[in-house]
């Protein structure tokens, strides 16, 4: 993870450079039980729960407001990492909001 960027971009450049590259590297990734579900998830388009986009979300703007505020000087990269963030937030907002998975009894339809 860069501090200056979000790692999402990284993972699915990833996941696509190793399925060109090696189908073995790429079932890892996709297999790995903590990037794995979300990578699955965005490439199918099936979306997000709301609580891991709020959290993206979230975790974006701490990260890109301590890079501003403590790690850089220059006003046109703290212009770049805004407009950065605001362009990651909106394509995360946008994206489809997966239902949460409901247990199956409260699924069952009851019968008299």
């Amino acid at each position: 993870m860069l501090p200056l960027l979000p790692t999402t971009p990284f993972l699915l450049l990833a996941a696509y450079c190793f399925g060109r590259s090696s189908k073995r590297a790429q079932r890892w990734l996709l297999e790995n039980r903590v990037f794995g579900p979300y990578i699955r998830s965005y490439i199918d388009g099936s979306g997000l729960p709301w609580r891991v986009r709020a959290a993206v979300i979230a975790l974006l703007w701490v990260a890109i407001t301590a890079s501003v505020v403590l790690a850089v000087e220059a006003v046109a990269v703290r212009i770049v990492l805004l407009v950065i963030a605001v362009a990651v937030t909106v394509h995360v907002a946008g994206l489809r909001s997966r239902a949460r998975k409901r247990s199956a009894g409260r699924d069952a339809i009851q019968t008299p």
